[in-house]
This record gives structure tokens, sequence and C-alpha cells, in this order.
């Protein structure tokens, strides 16, 4: 039986993806927020419409991801600490492993030593993966995380398809 090769770069070449998530490599991360449009223009109900076919959806997400894209960072942020706090366990988990991390690293290779019991750092990194493992395989991480790509790809893709182009840019790249 012949496998089934799909050409990806020929679908994500379509999207720009490669380009599109260069500028989230380079800069600080306050920058990357500096340029949030307005709630009043991201929530625009004047300018919400279905789009006639695909090459015009396909207009509409390129332009609305790569103007909105620090509101769409905000959404999938939000959507994360969202995820969190509707799974305790996870973050609890997550929350346990960098405390511990922090309190290892605060020991500066020492032993700690408590009354008469006295633990490496080598054991109190094994204690650590030894119950946050565990925890972590009970939290489910792998449905948290497919919730958050699902969610925020039909949310921000949703935005994106169905928010129109403002007038001044509909018209930019038609010939006179």
């Amino acid at each position: 039986m012949a496998r089934i090769q799909i050409p990806l770069d020929i679908i994500t070449s379509r999207l720009n993806l490669g380009e599109r998530f260069q500028g989230l490599r380079s800069g600080p991360l306050s920058g990357r927020f500096s340029n949030l449009r307005p709630l009043s223009e991201f929530f625009d109900v004047k300018r919400i419409s279905k789009p006639a076919n695909f090459p015009e959806m396909q207009s509409r997400v390129n332009y609305n991801l790569s103007y909105y894209s620090s509101n769409y960072a905000v959404v999938f942020v939000m959507l994360s600490i969202y995820a969190l706090l509707s799974n305790w366990v996870l973050m609890f988990d997550i929350m346990f492993v960098v405390a511990s991390m922090f309190i290892i690293g605060r020991l500066d290779g020492h032993d700690l030593e408590i009354g008469t019991f006295r633990a490496t750092t080598s054991q109190l990194y094994t204690g650590m993966i030894v119950i946050a493992v565990p925890v972590g395989l009970i939290a489910s991480p792998i449905s948290t995380l497919l919730w958050l790509i699902g969610a925020s790809g039909v949310t921000i893709l949703g935005h994106a398809s169905l928010l129109d182009k403002p007038i001044d840019e509909a018209f930019s790249g038609e010939a006179v």
C-alpha cells in the first residue's frame, strides 16, 4: 500500500506562515504589544460579513492576521489563562515544578538539610520528577493543549475571515 504524502509547503506557502511569525522572534515582548488596535476597531460589527468566495476569505485572513496580530496574541493569552484556571490540577503541577526548580536552584548545588534529614540536589530533582510526572499525566495537558489550539484557531480564524477590510484598504490593491 502506497503512502499518501501531503505537500505541506504548498498549503502553508499560500498563508505565508513562515514570514508571518518571523516578527514574534525578533524584538522584546513590550514591542509585541505596542501596536494593539482599539477594541472599537477590533469588534466593529458593521464590518462583519460573509466572504463571497475563498480568495476573498483568504485575502481577509491575510490582512487581518497581520493587522490585528497583537490583538490575536492577547486573545490567545486570555484563552491560555482560562485553560489553566479551568484545569486546577495542571496549574498546580506547573506551579509545583516552577517552585521546586526555584528552591533547588537557590541551594547552589548544596545539600538540603532539615534537622537530621539530608537530600542532595539529584535526590531533590528525582523527587520532583516522581511527583510531577504522574500528577501531570492525571492533569491531561495534551487535551488542554488541543483545546487551546482548537479554541484559539476557531476564534482567531473566525474573526479574521468574517471581519471585512476597511474601505480605504479594500481599494488599495485594485488598479485604476
